[in-house]
Parts: C-alpha cells; structure tokens; sequence
C-alpha cells in the first residue's frame, strides 16, 4: 500500500523566495537599511591615498623642513622659552606646521570617502538607525549575534586580511632584503628616498590584495542585501492589496490610465475617415476599413474640450469634419472606442461617409 506524504502548501506562501518590490525596497530605504560594503569603500580610499601621498610627498616635506628651520631660527631669550607665553607660541607654531602638513591628505581622504559613499548609497537621511531598540540589550540575541553568519563571515575577512598583509609584507622583504647592504654607502637624503620608495611599493601591493578582498566582500554584501530583503509570495500579496486599498494611489493610476488612454486615442485621429460633431458638445471620429470588418468603427470620442481638441488634429491632418449633432450624439452615447458602430447607424454613417468620399474625389480630380 502507498503511503502519501501530506504537504503543507501554505509553507510555500510564507518562504521568502522573492525578489523585493519597488515599496519594500523603498521602505527599507527609509529604515537606513542600505546595500553598502564598508570593506570596499575603506580599501578604495586607502589605496588612492596611497597614490595622493606619493604625489604630494614633496610639498609635505618642504613643509616639514619650513617648519624645522623656523623653529631653529626662533632664539627666545632663555627665560622666555619654559614660560608660559613661550610655550604657547611654541606649541600654536607645530600645530600650524603639522596642520600645513596634513590639511592636504586630510581633505583628499575626507572627499573621497564623501564621494564613494554618496555612489553607494546616494543622499539619505534618517534617524531610524539611531532610535535605541531594546533587543540589542537582549543577552539571548546578543549571543546569537555573536554566532551569526555575519560575524562568522567577518572574522574570516580579518583573517585573509592577516594572511595578505602578511605574504605581502614577506614577498616584499625577501625583494628589498638584497638591496638592504647598500644603504651603508647612500647619504641620509638617498637612504630616506630608497626607504619610502620601498614602503610606498608596499603599500600599493597591500592595496591592490585587499581590493581584491574588498570586491568580494562587495559581491558578498550585495548579496545578503537581496537576501534580506526577500519577500514571500503572501507578502507581496498582502503589499498589493495594501496599495490597491489606498484611495490615493487608486486614483494615481486611473488617472494614469486615463492619460495614456487618451494620449493613444488622439494618436489614432489623424488615421480616421470623418470626424462627425455636434459643433459645440461632440466629437466622434470613425474609420472604415472593409478588409478588417464590415462596418465602420470608432476610434476617437469626447466632449467639450476633448471634443475641440479632436477637431483640432482632424482639420491639422486634413481628416473632414462633418457637422451632424443628432448623429454625433448617438454615436457618443452608443459606442465605445475600438467598436464597431450599431447597425441601426449604419444607413446615417454610410450616407456621412459617402458624402465625405465624393468630396475627396472632387478634390483629387
């Protein structure tokens, strides 16, 4: 005998297998809950820094020396210097010069990280995520905080970080190890130049590794993003009723569809045969074409100021016009647009566009 195992559908309706909506991610939005890799942001401006401070490196140390030889040229008398003046100018004059020194790199890092941030997340400004919740002092999730995929995955970054800085610096020691003799016959100025050239090799080698950790940490977090804000199939029914019950949005879209039912609807004037009018009230525009039926059907229709515009784009497209208030009305009331006109109507429009085919004859002739 077969023993059939009963499934639980409604387990199907509530697994969160779908991709979020417009709302949902516009909801979270508001939260502050952001696709955004810290990681990729720190490692991108630390690495053009690196670049930055080679190129101003010059100016750093003229600066540097600017400041030195001030500081050597400044002969207080002896007193005056543990005075309490004496070490007031003495310490405004090194902030100044270690201001001068550092103002450049600290204005490249603080654009920057502005720059890289804003084309993350973009402009965004919520104190959602600074409202104290009280789960955070909750020791149980604490705990499972602290075993959480999350925490799992960045203890593993900070280990590839030990492991890459680590060969990097290793590889880089073993290449500058042999030159290493040499500075015994190099000046102080020479050694220095060969230091730093050395240390910046090495830094833009560290880098480009955690770039490359930092790019998947972005792919990463872009990923448990999506994952986060998936949706189960009843939830994005639930938001769908919730938005079709908002008298507002219901609105929206009706007049939404409004519009573009119009706008098509004047597109279709220019291709009609006869436009038949009350001269102030009505306006409905026909087309006949026996390949695709046997009788007339109405393309456009509208009153007052629809109705204007409709004769409007007939006279600019040379589509004729024909005054029949008794026929405009009962076209207007009995027909829809895209239906055929009733049969009851078709002697009227026959004889309509019948007068509108000998003068378009007339015309050609």
């Amino acid at each position: 005998m077969i023993k059939y195992r009963k499934i639980e559908l409604q387990l199907f309706a509530t697994e969160k297998t779908e991709k979020a909506t417009p709302k949902k991610r516009k909801d979270a939005r508001g939260k502050g809950q952001v696709f955004k890799s810290n990681e990729f942001s720190s490692t991108l401006t630390l690495l053009v820094l690196f670049f930055v401070l080679r190129l101003l490196f010059p100016h750093m140390i003229a600066q540097f020396k600017n400041a030195y030889f001030r500081f050597l040229d400044v002969r207080p008398p002896f007193d005056e210097i543990y005075s309490m003046g004496g070490i007031q100018m003495l310490g405004m004059d090194v902030l100044v010069s270690l201001t001068l020194i550092a103002a450049p790199i600290s204005a490249v890092a603080l654009v920057l990280g502005l720059i890289i941030n804003y084309w993350q997340v973009g402009f965004l400004l919520t104190g959602e995520t600074l409202t104290p919740k009280l789960s955070r002092l909750n020791p149980i999730e604490g705990f499972k905080r602290m075993f959480s995929l999350r925490t799992l995955t960045e203890l593993l970054k900070s280990g590839l970080k030990v492991i890459i800085v680590s060969v990097i610096a290793y590889q880089e020691y073993m290449d500058v190890a042999r030159e290493l003799p040499m500075l015994i016959d190099l000046n102080v100025a020479q050694g220095a130049a060969f230091i730093g050239e050395s240390l910046f090799n090495l830094s833009v080698r560290i880098g480009i590794g955690l770039l490359v950790l930092a790019i998947l940490d972005y792919v990463y977090q872009w990923w448990e993003y999506e994952k986060s804000l998936r949706m189960s199939k009843q939830e994005i029914k639930d938001e769908f009723k919730q938005m079709e019950g908002d008298p507002q949005i219901r609105s929206k879209i009706k007049e939404k569809q409004r519009q573009l039912g119009l706008r098509r609807m004047m597109q279709d004037v220019p291709n009609a045969d006869v436009v038949v009018t009350n001269p102030t009230h009505y306006a409905v525009a026909l087309k006949y074409e026996p390949a695709l039926g046997d009788a007339p059907v109405v393309v456009a229709k509208g009153l007052d100021l629809i109705a204007l515009r409709i004769k409007e784009i007939a006279t600019k497209s040379k589509v004729a016009v024909v005054e029949n208030p008794p026929l405009a009305q009962v076209l207007y009331s009995s027909t829809e647009i895209g239906q055929s006109i009733p049969a009851d109507l078709f002697q009227a429009v026959a004889e309509v566009l019948a007068y509108v085919y000998s003068i378009k004859g007339k015309n050609q002739s």
